[in-house]
């Protein structure tokens, strides 16, 4: 598991993948959670066109800049594919929120040397610590 300090940077130019409309979900929650920390957070959802009266994108491939970061707050099998997607625009830093992982989407991540987190919470073992 990488470094926490990298991925928590005000800088970083964030992707929620699984950001959701829904204030009962932890893609909600996340993502407001995020914006009211202050970073520039992109929410992905195919579903969904507009999340917390933000424009919500379709993919990762249709973000109109590259992010720093990438959390998945989605299931593991959609995981395994978002980290495929990492590699393949360049994306070095994936945050997998507790029940997102998988083994074989860690495993990916490690040798393709993407620095990744897992088994932590974004907020609660990330913000909560540094902040």
């Amino acid at each position: 598991m990488s470094d926490i300090k990298p991925f928590l940077d005000r800088s970083n130019k964030i992707a929620l993948v699984g950001a959701s409309a829904n204030p009962e979900k932890w893609g909600y929650k996340l993502y407001k959670k995020l914006k009211n920390a202050g970073f520039s957070v992109f929410p992905i959802n195919p579903k969904k066109p507009v999340i917390d009266g933000d424009e919500s994108f379709p993919s990762l491939d249709e973000l109109p800049e590259k992010p720093d970061v990438v959390i998945t707050v989605v299931p593991p099998h959609v995981t395994e594919q978002v980290v495929k997607k990492c590699k393949e625009l360049g994306i070095g830093k994936v945050w997998m929120q507790p029940g997102s992982e998988s083994d074989e989407a860690i495993r990916f991540c490690e040798e393709n040397g993407i620095d990744t987190i897992h088994h932590a919470c974004f907020v609660v073992d990330g913000m909560n610590e540094s902040f």
